[in-house]
Order: structure tokens, then C-alpha cells, then sequence
């Protein structure tokens, strides 16, 4: 069965903390619509974890004494985040394989399942901050089914963006439009006659493709399907499941349409992580470093040449002052770095993160084009 998103226990649990997990884990995806064991899989001791790299995927690896797994080298490797969890701190080195050791770990006794649930889905972003949707449209054509797709969408907890009720007044329009753009991870295209004959939309569609962000088509019956879809997924409607006189789409493709976006969500988004994870590795084996694996909080960590350590957090999306923040808390004492995208980010929001990294520094910013440029002199 192709899974939307693909989870797993490793390790050594017990019977009740398989419970208890899969019982939180379970209460959590249930607002987005999802089911464990159906569109998120869902494995509990397999002989080997090898997810689908096009799939947003996670591990719990729970520790014990000689506890281990065969896939521990593969996940890390393949950029898989591993969430390690051990009955207490100061039993690391008794309880945790040390390729997992030098990743941050959660302590079960300090917040049980469902604070291992959230280190999971985070993991995995599956968080409902973490699930970003632009919806791209012409106003004049598909006005009452954006505002479908609006409602649909965010009763599943995704963050929609729609021009008509996402950007404040007063706002610099445009500017704000592309840098929420940067932050989706799925350009919703509602594909009507004369979508390319617009300079914005096509700049909506053009500028996704750019950024790596995925596009779902949906395609209006009368709706001629260009040649620069090729990488689009396409979602089409029939004349039965478009009201020609209300501009309205039948419920039973609204339901459709919103599953097709989870999975087209999900590979965005492991895509898009894997791309970061790339930039950065090449950028640090250049300079003769070692990315080690991604843990806990999707934090990544490098041994620099010297063999210093560095947290890295890669920011799907628009880093933030949270972003620097939940960084900075979650290792107070290492060295630390956000890794992000710049391309495409609001000039003012880029000031802004220049101007936040100059206060505090023990937290970097760095570009991911620039990751072993701004590494082979790292002061943090």
C-alpha cells in the first residue's frame, strides 16, 4: 500500500508505550482527516525501515540496554529524522546506539507519549502550523471556488493562503503575495481558460516551480491543458462536478482535491527538505566536515573540520524570530545555526533577520547557497 506519510517504532518499546504512542499519535491526526494504518503509515518493530524518499517519514527509535536497529545507518544517511527516547538523561550512553548519541533525545519519564507524538509529527510536518497552502486563481473565473477550497482546506487544519483573505490592508499587495509564496508547500492551481493569459497567475505558477514548491492542477472541463504542466499532478474535473451558473465544485471533488493536496504535501515537503539537506552536506563535505543525521525537532548535526559541533535547524519555508527562538531554547548550549531559502523572501523580512542576528549570536542565520562558504569560518 503507497502511504501518504510514513511513521515508525524502532527500537526496544514496550507494549505500553506502543500504546500509549500510537493512541496520541492517533488523537492528533485525526483533525487533519488522516488514519493511522491508512494514509499515514504506521510500522511498530519492522525488521527494516525503509520509507518511500519522496514521502515525508519519521522514526522513534525507543532505547535500552543493548537496544539497536539495522536501519539506524540507511535513515540517517537518507536524511530520515529519528526522534531517540530513553527512560532518563542520564542513561544516554547505557540506552541509545552511539550513532544516535550525539542527537538530541527525549527523556519518556518528562512528558511521556504525547510529547514523543509531537516530536514525531514534527518530525514529519505534520504539526498544523507546518502545513502551508497557496491558492492560485483568476478572480474573475474561479472567485467561488477558491473560497471552497479556502474553507475545505483550513477546516483540515492547513494554512491557506488566499489573496482575498490573507493579506491585511495597507499591506505592499505583491511583495507580501510572493513572500507567502515562498512559505506554501503547495501551489493549488485552479486551472481556468485564461489562467496563462494573466501576468500574475502565470508568475504564481512560474515562480512555484522556481522555488521547488509542488503544484496541484485542478483543471476546469473547458480548461486546455498547457505544455508547462509537465510537472504539475493534475486533479481534473468533469462537467458533472462543476455548477456552470454558481461557479461551484461538488462536494465529492472538494473531498478529492483535499486528499490529492495531502499527498502532493507530503512530497513537497520531503523534496524540499531533502534539497536543504543536500545543499548543506555538499556544502560541508567541500570543507572536509560530516553531516552526522537529523534528529529531534528536524535538528541536524555537523562536525565542522575541527571537529567542533553545530546544531543545524533547515527552515522549510520563511525562517522566523519563533524559529530563532525554539533554536536557541531547544539547544541553549551548542552552537547553533537556522538554515533557509532565501530566494524570494520579502526585502523588509530579510532586514529583519539581519538586524535579529545581530543581537544574538549565539544563534546564526545561514543561507543554504552559502552553507560551506559561512561554515568554513564559523564564530557562533
Amino acid at each position: 500500500m503507497s502511504f501518504i506519510y510514513h511513521l515508525a517504532i524502532i527500537g526496544a518499546p514496550s507494549a505500553e508505550q506502543i500504546f500509549e504512542l500510537e493512541t496520541a499519535v492517533t488523537d492528533a491526526v485525526s483533525g487533519f482527516g488522516l488514519t493511522l494504518g491508512q494514509e499515514i503509515g504506521w510500522e511498530v518493530a519492522p525488521a527494516d525501515f525503509a520509507p518511500y524518499q519522496r514521502r515525508s517519514s519519521a522514526a522513534v527509535f525507543f532505547g535500552d540496554v543493548d537496544a539497536n536497529h539495522s536501519s539506524l545507518s540507511s535513515l540517517l544517511r537518507g536524511g530520515v529524522p529519528i526522534v531517540p527516547v530513553v527512560s532518563d538523561l542520564n542513561r544516554v550512553a547505557l540506552e541509545v546506539p552511539e550513532i544516535l548519541q550525539s542527537l538530541n533525545c527525549l527523556s519518556y519519564a518528562n512528558g511521556g507519549a504525547k510529547r514523543v507524538a509531537t516530536a514525531l509529527l514534527e518530525c514529519a510536518g505534520l504539526l498544523p502550523k507546518q502545513r502551508r497552502v497557496f491558492v492560485s486563481y483568476r478572480r474573475d473565473e474561479a472567485s467561488q471556488a477558491a473560497l471552497q477550497m479556502f474553507d475545505a482546506l483550513s477546516a483540515k487544519h492547513f494554512d491557506v493562503f488566499l489573496d482575498t483573505r490573507s493579506i491585511a490592508p495597507a499591506e505592499d499587495f505583491q511583495t507580501m503575495l510572493w513572500h507567502r509564496l515562498c512559505d506554501s508547500d503547495v501551489l493549488l492551481m485552479l486551472d481556468t481558460p485564461d489562467y496563462f493569459n494573466s501576468r500574475w497567475t502565470a508568475a504564481e505558477f512560474g515562480r512555484a516551480l522556481a522555488k521547488g514548491i509542488s503544484v496541484l492542477r485542478v483543471g476546469w472541463p473547458e480548461a486546455c491543458c498547457s505544455d508547462r504542466l509537465g510537472t504539475a499532478s493534475l486533479a481534473e474535473l468533469d462537467t458533472s462536478e462543476l455548477d456552470a451558473s454558481s461557479g461551484r465544485i461538488s462536494d465529492h471533488a472538494i473531498d478529492r482535491i483535499c486528499l490529492q493536496l495531502e499527498e502532493i504535501r507530503s512530497e513537497s515537503h520531503a523534496v524540499r527538505t531533502v534539497n536543504l539537506l543536500s545543499n548543506l552536506r555538499i556544502g560541508i563535505e567541500a570543507i572536509g566536515g560530516e553531516v552526522i543525521g537529523m534528529g529531534t525537532g528536524r535538528c541536524i548535526r555537523v562536525r565542522l573540520p575541527d571537529e567542533r559541533m553545530v546544531l543545524v535547524y533547515p527552515t522549510v519555508g520563511v525562517p522566523t524570530s519563533t524559529t530563532m527562538h525554539d533554536a536557541s531554547m531547544n539547544s541553549p548550549d551548542e552552537s547553533v545555526a537556522i538554515l533557509y531559502d532565501h530566494v524570494g523572501l520579502h526585502p523588509q523580512w530579510l532586514s529583519h533577520l539581519d538586524w535579529l542576528g545581530q543581537y544574538i549570536q549565539a544563534t546564526r542565520w545561514v543561507k543554504a547557497c552559502e552553507a560551506g562558504w559561512q561554515f568554513a569560518d564559523w564564530r557562533a
